[in-house]
């Protein structure tokens, strides 16, 4: 009994100096809110996938006056260096035509002119008086960024591939958080992640991601695309800005082109762009100026 009434007096004293405690050893501080979307919009790999699908075939071939903004460097470079933005003009036309035209600012003479027939590509840079050639892809990184621009980049940006009745996909959902700019509310914003598969050889149970598209659930659009290199790294981040109504289309109003194993990224803004039209091959050529010398590049 006497042990009994000891245990209830210690929890008693414990009780009575409990809010005394908490005055001193607890601090309250504010945190920005979380907000939900008012609609979550629930859709399946199968639904997703024709919606890419159908965005993709409305599409064949583009002409675009667009402006381009460079920055380059990263945490592995240990700083940034963002460049005045510039004119120019893209067009693509299926399955692998592209052209880039930028312009110097102010001067407005030509900075670049690359072009690619889906194989090999060709670029001409008329102030350093330097044309490049070679393979499409990528297969030797050169330290020299500019050596890395290959116009495939942005045709892989432009449209999100269509997904083939064969190409193995799998479907997760996931949330993003994104802080408001007054740091007043966190954003939680749910997202559904459609990844495309391939196996690693023929007959493997390996798979590998080819890339993931990334939608928002309040809308189902996609917002986001990560296309994976064969070592399975990021080669590249398209993300879509906002849509708007181009020549009848709805079409991303800019497009943030990532590239992080070389840390560089183009924000290309588009100004205006036509769809569907008839473009010729020699639209798709770049004539190299006579004398001016040509590096080959692997």
């Amino acid at each position: 009994m006497l042990k009994l009434l000891k245990t209830r007096g210690t929890a008693l004293a414990l009780a009575m100096l409990l809010p005394a405690l908490t005055g001193c050893f607890v601090h309250v501080r504010r945190v920005p809110r979380a907000r939900m979307p008012k609609t979550i919009l629930n859709a399946n790999a199968e639904q997703l996938s024709a919606l890419i699908n159908e965005r993709y075939s409305q599409i064949h071939s583009m002409s675009a006056q667009v402006s381009f903004q460079l920055t380059e460097g990263g945490i592995l470079k240990g700083k940034e260096k963002t460049y005045a933005s510039f004119n120019g003009y893209v067009l693509m036309r299926k399955p692998g035509d592209i052209r880039v035209i930028g312009f110097l600012p102010v001067i407005h003479s030509q900075a670049f002119d690359m072009a690619s027939n889906g194989q090999t590509f060709t670029m001409i840079i008329p102030p350093k008086n330097k044309a490049f050639e070679g393979d499409n892809k990528i297969t030797v990184q050169s330290r020299k960024p500019l050596e890395n621009l290959r116009p495939y980049i942005f045709f892989d940006s432009l449209l999100i591939q269509s997904i083939a009745p064969d190409d193995l996909v799998t479907l997760t959902a996931d949330t993003r958080t994104v802080i408001t700019p007054k740091k007043k509310h966190i954003d939680i914003l749910p997202e559904y992640l459609l990844t495309v598969l391939r196996r690693k050889s023929p007959g493997s149970n390996v798979l590998v991601p080819e890339r993931v598209i990334h939608f928002d659930r309040a809308t189902l659009q996609p917002y986001e695309e990560d296309i994976y290199d064969a070592q399975g790294s990021v080669e590249t981040e398209a993300t879509f800005g906002p849509l708007k109504t181009f020549d009848g289309i709805e079409f991303p109003s800019s497009i943030t082109i990532k590239r992080p194993l070389q840390e560089y990224q183009i924000l290309v803004t588009f100004q205006n762009i036509h769809f569907n039209l008839h473009l010729t091959d020699d639209q798709f050529h770049v004539k190299i100026p006579h004398g001016m010398p040509v590096k080959n590049l692997h």
